[in-house]
């Protein structure tokens, strides 16, 4: 069928508008397809109900499926296809087995970026080794670095304790999970205190590790006061 005269205007024009509503905006890219964006579509599902925030807040997440410095690339070919001019880039990642190199170089990148657009700020959310690990820090000040697979065993073992079944990449109530029967205040502090341990260190020598707290305090800005208070 072909398309009618005008649509695509129309359609960038509805978009236009729509942005122009919104006072702050977060993008952000994952390096995963599941376990992140499942889990910061539960704050944007609680940010959009927020009636006092709903009409002042975007929140785009995107699924790179690619690691380290490909998510920021992605992130950087997302920006400039858009026109994204102002707004929030978070960038979502772990170091897995991937060079030390590579995963410093985010942080690197995120630097010069930041000094082109005061308005345009890129940051880097990474977790080392894993985002796992940020999710065990809801229940425990955890600090043995070991193989994502032993914080796979870890989360299995307290969800179980918990009744909540088994802990799964694809789990679409992880969101819920942490929040209702975990302690996101505890997270943050835990994960601020091995940041501050570890002050002057790259992020690739800082095991285990994580800064997922930063994008987590800045999103839970906008949520339900009930929620907030959790944070």
């Amino acid at each position: 069928m072909p398309k009618k005269v005008g649509t695509t205007q129309w359609r960038k024009q509805r978009r236009k508008e729509y942005l122009e509503k919104k006072e702050y905006r977060y993008y952000i890219f994952c390096e995963g397809e599941q376990t992140e964006p499942l889990y910061f579509e539960g704050f944007k599902r609680l940010i959009e109900d927020n009636p006092i925030y709903k009409d002042m807040v975007l929140i785009e997440i995107e699924s790179c499926a690619a690691e380290t410095m490909r998510v920021i690339g992605m992130a950087e070919r997302y920006v400039h296809k858009n026109g994204i001019d102002r707004g929030q880039i978070w960038c979502v990642y772990d170091k897995d087995s991937f060079p030390a190199k590579d995963f410093n170089g985010v942080s690197e990148r995120v630097d010069k970026l930041n000094l082109e657009n005061s308005k345009l700020q890129y940051h880097a959310v990474w977790s080392n080794e894993c985002i796992e690990f940020w999710f065990i820090l809801h229940f425990a000040y955890y600090t043995s670095n070991n193989h994502r697979s032993e914080y796979v065993k870890f989360l299995n073992d307290k969800f179980t304790e918990l009744g909540v079944g088994k802990y799964q990449k694809n789990r679409r109530d992880i969101f819920d999970v942490l929040m209702k029967k975990g302690s996101p205040k505890l997270a943050i502090r835990y994960a601020k205190r091995i940041i501050e341990e570890n002050k002057g260190k790259m992020s690739a020598d800082i095991a285990p590790g994580t800064k997922v707290y930063e994008l987590v305090e800045e999103l839970a800005r906008y949520l339900p006061e009930e929620m907030k208070n959790r944070m």
